[in-house]
């Protein structure tokens, strides 16, 4: 098997792993890892030959790029209390606690190799932990702070990773300078971030077509890493930046088909580098074990002390912070997410997964220092990151499904439909708005006038039936039965008309670019 033939193992195993962890209730990300060490484990399989400097660039981009999609600047401003406290604070703290203990017990690991090792295995990964929570059902509130979480701890601890590996490499350290990085860095990312997002939605607008807007969106987050790195700014900051920019002044409410393309192109995207991305976290499995031969009961001991120290650390910074926020949360009364409960604190704990930004930090580790030394426990820092990796992503992935429900944490759905009423009471009062003005301008018949009217009601009820009295209920559900009839009979009707011009295409003389032609205007018709 070459890496080609590897690729499409994992393009593969990315599409046939949501079914399957769907039916067994296990997460996508965790059955690609499984894969992953199976194939590592077998002897055909080439070690994975990618540059450790092109993980981060190749798959970190489309992932947060996705994964901001589905928040907004809203949650990231309403939520910057929990973030902070988890994106930085606890990244800083994890950091210096696994510094400490692994100077403590493995010989020979200086302070600055110490700390590189804390800070690549600190920050919880964004792509697993939004994977997880989304398949579990939680409540709105944990996924918002998880995906913060996710997204902004990135950004702080690879800037601490390069501030510790410089030190590591030219032996030298300074406070000053590297707080100066890391300001410098958060400022050139958001800069680049900020412009690439106003220049990519006016770009946007000159296309036009929808294909080739979807098609920018694609190049923009690689492009907005690719120069917030050249720039020394922070990569992961630079996309996120871009991302939100766009989430909000890139829609266009009424550019329905790029909105509908957009959301199926990046629901693929996502699946498919997501298990890429776990399955080489998988397939790094090669290199733990090429490290640990001969050595394997000190290196594991050294990894299980390590894995206590993260788990542990995440624990009992939680409790105090979860305990502060809510204090602050009810004096002031911020509009944020927070956890309501123990349970949803647990919850939080055990979702602290590591994954594909560990990997990529561990792999990037330089091969010599400055002074052309191997770099001080090269082999010993990668063995105990890939432990800690493991034991977190796939431990507590196939464990946090049971720990929910044993929890009994799930989403409040009764807030949900809640929310959607009083959406769907906006976009009908909306809809009517809008008709009074026309009726102002133009003559409408009054049979017209109220057909108008009565679809912008169902607008309304369609979305959340809660709208319609009781009385009007059942009208407006024999109503939908009827439509939906009709719909049916269309839907027939239109699937009959698809394969007889689908069937004209092999035919003699037929033009394929004609029938295709046809064949999209039924498709379309068939959409609306």
């Amino acid at each position: 098997m070459d890496q080609l033939a590897l690729l499409f193992v994992l393009l593969l195993g990315a599409v046939i792993s949501v079914p399957v962890g769907d039916r067994f209730k296990v997460p996508a990300p965790v059955l690609m890892t499984l894969l992953g060490i199976v194939l590592a484990l077998l002897p055909f399989v080439p070690n994975v030959e990618i540059p450790p400097d092109l993980i981060l660039p190749l798959l970190l981009p489309p992932l947060l790029y996705a994964a901001v999609r589905r928040t907004s600047w809203r949650q990231f401003t309403a939520n910057k209390r929990p973030i902070f406290l988890l994106a930085v604070a606890l990244v800083f703290v994890t950091m210096a606690s696994v510094a400490a203990v692994a100077d403590a017990i493995v010989p020979g690991l200086p302070l600055a190799a110490a700390f590189a090792l804390g800070a690549l295995v600190a920050p919880p990964d964004p792509v697993a932990a939004t994977a997880v929570a989304g398949q579990l059902g939680l409540p709105r509130r944990l996924v918002s702070i998880l995906e913060g979480e996710g997204l902004f701890n990135d950004v702080t601890a690879i800037v601490l990773y390069h501030v510790a590996i410089a030190a590591a490499v030219s032996g030298t350290f300074s406070p000053w300078s590297a707080g100066l990085d890391l300001v410098l860095s958060a400022v050139v990312a958001v800069a680049v971030g900020i412009a690439l997002g106003w220049g990519a939605n006016k770009l946007m607008e000159l296309l036009g077509d929808a294909t080739l807007q979807i098609g920018l969106t694609l190049l923009v987050p690689y492009a907005s890493y690719v120069m917030a790195e050249e720039l020394h700014g922070s990569g992961v900051l630079a996309v996120l930046t871009t991302a939100v920019f766009l989430a909000e002044y890139g829609s266009d409410a009424d550019d329905v088909m790029t909105r509908l393309a957009g959301h199926t192109f990046w629901n693929i995207v996502d699946t498919l580098v997501t298990g890429v991305a776990f399955g080489l976290v998988g397939l790094e499995l090669h290199n733990a074990i090429r490290t640990a031969s001969g050595r394997w009961g000190e290196l594991l001991g050294w990894a299980a002390v390590v894995v206590v120290v993260v788990v542990l650390v995440r624990l009992l910074w939680l409790m105090p912070a979860t305990w502060l926020t809510k204090r602050l949360h009810a004096r002031r009364d911020y509009d944020e997410d927070i956890p309501v409960s123990w349970r949803e604190t647990v919850v939080m704990w055990w979702s602290g997964m590591r994954g594909v930004a560990s990997v990529a930090l561990v792999l990037a580790i330089p091969l010599e220092t400055d002074a052309g030394a191997p770099f001080p426990s090269r082999d010993e820092i990668i063995f105990i990151a890939f432990g800690v990796i493991m034991a977190t992503l796939v431990l507590q992935g196939l464990t946090l499904p049971w720990l929910v429900r044993r929890l009994g944490v799930k989403a409040d759905t009764d807030h949900e439909k809640e929310l959607a009423k009083e959406l769907a009471i906006r976009a009908s009062k909306a809809a009517k708005h809008r008709l009074r003005e026309i009726e102002e301008t133009e003559e409408l018949p009054e049979e017209l006038s109220e057909q108008m009217l009565r679809r912008a009601f169902d607008l309304g009820v369609r979305i959340s039936p809660e709208l319609a009295e009781d009385e009007r209920r059942e009208a407006y559900r024999e109503r939908a039965r009827r439509v939906k009839r009709v719909r049916r009979i269309q839907q027939e009707m239109l699937s009959a008309a698809r394969h007889e011009v689908l069937a004209a295409r092999s035919e003699p003389g037929a033009d394929p670019e004609v029938v295709d032609r046809v064949l999209r205007h039924l498709d379309v018709r068939s959409l609306r």
